[in-house]
Parts: structure tokens; C-alpha cells; sequence
């Protein structure tokens, strides 16, 4: 899956499952620039950062089309606070879909004509919370499932000279996991209600993207690879007992 030679953008890449994504396309051989609208705390290696807000469509327009190449496009970049849906109005949910939607697609348009040239691939990075409820982050849910469908209807208007793939991502543990689960032993709490019982590392993220940008996904395009450590364990096995005749 070596991926030597290849100009890959991943934007949002700067921390967190992006820099893992980052490095993983580094360590493949790939020429890698990040974009976001903060430098990264520390450079990453084989990476090249650039500042970018993915939601003013003029500044992206105008970074596609300075590149002389483009191989793979990843639109990483993304996010929600805890916002339940009563505690604020319409306009902040939308600035949550503008991010996590709408950058997604304006980033992809600006860079089709390269990915065209190159016969490259887009890899939409998705998340579980697009397919069950997220209360909570009931926005960003909607945002990632629409995202789901946007690249499969990409890839069918775009192919054959474009693939487009999503990787829906599960609890994955970066800097953030402690404050957001409530420290360590709650996020060790929540990595054990994982099937694979941990928490995703984001190099698992990013080995799934460059298995996907590769040649060995050639044939995949259209389609959902789930990394989420087996999915989450349906609640009604814990609700059951043995008096009850069922076997938890």
C-alpha cells in the first residue's frame, strides 16, 4: 500500500485522528499537507501545514487551486460541542453542519478536477454517530450521516476517475479522551463497553485511510468501512437475567 510519490491533503490534520491519519500517510511515502485553522502544537514529520478555515469557500477555492497535484483528498476536519438541541438556536446546530457537511463538500469540489487528472480517491471520515441517535450532538449526527450519503452519490457521478469512500469511526482516544469522558477511569469505563475492549488509536483510523487511498482498494469505491471496534454491545443484553430466561 505504498503510496510513494502521492500528494495527499488531510484537513483537520493537525491533531487528534487527523495527525494520525497525517503520519500514517507520511510513513506510506506520501506527501502530506494539513490544513486547518491552527498550527499544530508540534510539527509532524513528513508533513507540511498550511492555514486554512475549510469553511470560507473562497480561501479553499483558491488553496486547491494553487496545488500542482492532488492524489487524495480526506476530509477529516470536524467536530461538535455538547449542545443539547433546546439549549441553543437554530443557527449555532447550523454552524455544526456547515463544518462537518458542507466543508466536507466544498473541499471536495475544489479539488475534483485534480483527484480527476490523478485518478485519485476522497475519504470522507464519518462517524457511528451517524447511524444511531447521538443526543447531545444531534447535529453532528445528522451532519455525518449526510456525509455517508453525499460520498456514496459522489461516487457514482464521479466514477470511474474518482473513488469515494467513507471510514465510519468510532471512540477513538487522543488528547481529548480524559475531559471528555471524565478522566481516565471513566474513559477506561467507556473503552470496556468496546467489543474489542479499548478505545481506537487514531493509527487505526489512519492505516484504514490508506488502505482506502490505495491501490489495494482499487475495486472499492461507494463505500462504508466501519472501525469501530466491533460496534457497541446492544443494552437489553445488560437488562437481561437468568431469572428471566434470557443469558446476559
Amino acid at each position: 500500500m505504498g503510496l510513494d510519490g502521492k500528494v495527499v491533503v488531510v484537513t483537520g490534520g493537525t491533531r487528534g485522528v487527523g495527525a494520525g491519519i497525517a503520519r500514517a500517510f507520511a510513513e506510506a511515502g506520501a506527501e502530506v499537507l494539513t490544513c486547518a485553522r491552527r498550527p499544530p502544537e508540534a510539527p509532524l514529520p513528513g508533513a507540511r501545514f498550511v492555514p486554512l478555515d475549510l469553511r470560507d469557500t473562497g480561501a479553499v477555492q483558491d488553496f486547491f487551486g494553487a496545488l500542482p497535484r492532488l492524489d487524495v483528498l480526506v476530509n477529516n476536519a470536524g467536530g461538535t460541542p455538547y449542545r443539547r438541541l433546546t439549549d441553543a438556536g437554530a443557527e449555532r446546530h447550523a454552524r455544526v453542519i456547515e463544518l462537518n457537511l458542507l466543508a466536507p463538500l466544498t473541499a471536495s469540489l475544489a479539488a475534483h478536477e485534480h483527484l480527476a487528472r490523478a485518478r485519485g480517491s476522497v475519504v470522507m471520515i464519518g462517524s457511528v454517530s451517524g447511524g444511531r441517535p447521538s443526543p447531545g450532538s444531534a447535529a453532528y449526527g445528522a451532519a455525518k450521516a449526510g456525509l455517508e450519503s453525499l460520498a456514496r452519490s459522489m461516487a457514482v457521478e464521479w466514477a470511474p476517475r474518482v473513488r469515494v469512500n467513507t471510514l465510519v469511526v468510532g471512540m477513538v482516544h487522543t488528547e481529548r479522551s480524559g475531559p471528555h469522558y471524565g478522566g481516565d477511569a471513566g474513559a477506561a469505563r467507556v473503552a470496556r463497553t468496546v467489543p474489542m475492549g479499548r478505545l481506537a488509536d487514531p493509527a487505526d483510523v489512519g492505516a484504514a485511510a490508506v488502505f482506502l487511498a490505495s491501490d489495494a482498494a482499487a475495486y472499492i469505491s461507494g463505500a462504508s468501512l466501519l472501525v469501530h471496534g466491533g460496534g457497541e454491545r446492544p443494552a437489553f443484553l445488560d437488562a437481561m437475567s437468568d431469572t428471566d430466561g434470557g443469558t446476559p
